[in-house]
């Protein structure tokens, strides 16, 4: 059951992703335990560098062997599967939808931030002129 392979065929490419994910961020994170070793141990002695190389490398094998293991889950699998189904179903806008909304959206942002500063203005020309506050 640990080893075994769960719908190995489908979503392979959301698992693969995945775990390429979290196998990167492991290895940031053995690599900065591996830091912190060095900085703190005596790398010189050989009981230091085997401990500085090994403890970073056996956290970063047990988190492989834990991701191998919970992609093979079969509600994690199955969930993984699912979220590849349903991005296969979304359509993507073309570069003009989206170049046509970035315009409209700068355009709308340039015009609040234009009305707010003249709604500015006009509250301190009153408070400071009129009220003389």
């Amino acid at each position: 059951m640990l080893i075994e392979k769960y719908k190995w065929g489908q979503g392979k490419t959301t698992r693969m992703y995945t775990a390429m994910t979290v196998a990167a961020l492991a290895a940031i994170g053995c690599w900065r335990v591996y830091q912190k070793l060095s900085a703190s141990m005596d790398v010189t002695t050989p009981i230091g560098l085997w401990l500085t190389v090994t403890v970073p490398l056996g956290i970063f094998v047990l988190i492989s062997l834990l991701l191998y293991w919970l992609s093979n889950r079969p509600t994690a699998a199955d969930f993984l599967i699912a979220a590849e189904g349903e991005l296969k179903k979304v359509s993507f806008s073309s570069k003009r939808e989206i170049m046509v909304s970035t315009f409209v959206v700068i355009v709308v942002v340039f015009l609040t931030a234009l009305m707010l500063g003249a709604a500015d203005f006009c509250f301190n020309l009153f408070f400071t002129d009129v009220l003389g506050i």
